[in-house]
Order: structure tokens, then sequence, then C-alpha cells
């Protein structure tokens, strides 16, 4: 198997059998030290690879006074965003202890308040039930070892109608390698099976799911799809002059799912 990640393919990666432990020791480990030096660091209004950004997408609507959840809030940046949209309450999830130290350091900075909890998403972390207006997550459920407690406990986390907003390396993408000048297809789009790759010496661990399961595992813990996006912001694609713009003016790199806690 071919192991692209973001804009970067870096080889071949190994398949391996899935285990929550192993999965959530190797990404911690990821994001602890060099994630966000070798993927880069994505946040709003940036939905990530050359899809149209948040301030044209106007996907997370009206902030004012509500009540926000990020699942993986890295670095804090899309916090202080939402902030800005004048959201009152922040809260923000993530399975790296050094990564939430960073976003405190800069969300204090910023004078932005937000409760910051480090916890794998997929399990339960003491979060309120019943009380957001808003969750969302910029290429962070993508990394979930279970797409099923994720959402079921999302919605959980929700008030009845509430938001569910999430963008996420299209899976088409993962399959296409760009090969001296040619699109070639290295991975079948069928392969979900998980697997450990390298990325500037350091080992991730993901699953390349199809766009069914993300929509299928929604629909199944209580969530009504509301848009799918899958654009190519085209005159940013042409304009970088790289393979990874190239490929985007030929298929999405990323995904954006809206859906609503029924």
């Amino acid at each position: 198997m071919q192991n692209i990640v973001g804009g970067k393919n870096s080889g071949m990666a190994n398949k391996i059998k899935m285990d929550n432990a192993y999965v959530h020791e190797i990404n911690t480990e990821f994001w602890g030290t060099i994630g966000s030096q070798s993927l880069g660091v994505t946040a709003l209004p940036d939905w990530g690879g050359f899809c149209p950004s948040e301030d044209k997408l106007r996907l997370l609507g009206d902030l004012s006074g509500k009540k926000v959840l990020e699942i993986g809030c890295g670095h804090g940046h899309s916090l202080k965003y939402a902030a800005d949209l004048g959201a009152v309450e922040l809260w923000g999830l993530d399975i790296s202890k050094s990564q939430l130290e960073i976003a405190e350091s800069f969300l204090e900075k910023q004078g932005v308040s937000a409760n910051l909890i480090c916890s794998p998403m997929e399990e339960e972390c003491g979060l309120p039930t019943d009380y957001f207006d808003l969750a969302y997550s910029v290429f962070g459920i993508g990394w979930s070892t279970d797409l099923d407690k994720t959402f079921k406990l999302i919605h959980s986390y929700l008030k009845k109608g509430g938001e569910l907003v999430f963008g996420w390396s299209h899976p088409i993408h993962k399959c296409v390698s760009v090969e001296d000048g040619k699109f070639i297809f290295v991975n079948s789009y069928f392969d979900e099976e998980w697997y450990c790759g390298d990325l500037t010496n350091k080992e991730l661990v993901l699953s390349n799911r199809m766009m069914s399961t993300y929509i299928n595992a929604l629909a199944d813990n209580g969530f009504i799809i509301e848009k799918l996006v899958e654009e190519t912001d085209k005159e940013k694609a042409a304009a970088s002059g790289s393979d990874y713009g190239r490929k985007a003016l030929m298929l999405p790199t990323v995904f954006v799912i809206k859906s609503r806690a029924d």
C-alpha cells in the first residue's frame, strides 16, 4: 500500500491488525513530537488541501452565543476562529497532551478562554451531554479508531438539533499518486485495512475509509446529513504550480460534511 498523507507520498506502508491501544500510542507519539511539523497545521478558516475556505462555505453558520466543541483541537487556532465568530463557550478535545499545552499557551495570549481535555475521541472523557450547539473537526475525525463510538459520543454531547461539521482527506485522494507527471491508481478505494506508515522517521497509523463508511456511521448514530462538500478551489490549486495542485484540479483532496443531531 502506498502511504499518502496530506500532500505527501512517502513510499510504502505496512498493513497491520487493528489494536486500539497500539494505534493510540503510536499516534499520540507522532502528534506529541513531529506531527505538526510534518503534516502542517490545518485550522479554520482553512479546511485543508485546496478545499474552499470556511469564509466561502459558511458551514458553521452564526456562532453568536453558542457553545462549541472541537474534536482534535491541536494548537487551538480553530478555537480562536470560533471565538472570533461569537462563540461564548469553547471546549477542545485532543489525544496529545503536548498539543493541548501549545493550544493553552496560544489561546491565553489571544485572550481566549477554553476548556481543554486530553483524551481519545472514541472514549468517555467527562464532556457534558446534551450541551453543545456545534461540534466541529478539521482533519481530526479520520484519526478515530472507532467511528461508531466517536459519532455516538459526539451525538450525546450535542443538543437535539445541534450540528457536527468535519473535514478529512478525501478517500479517492489516497488512491491516486502523481508519478512522472501522470496520475496513477496505487491503492484500492475499497481497502479499509489499517496501515502503519512513516513520515520523517516517525510512524503513524491510519485507515483509508470509504466515503460511505463516514456517511453510514453518521446515519447509524443519529445524524442527518445536510451537506457534503468535495470541491476544489481551482484558482488556488492552479496557482500552486505543484503536483498536489494539479491533482486537486482532477479530483477532490478533501471532503467536508455538515450534519445535524436528530
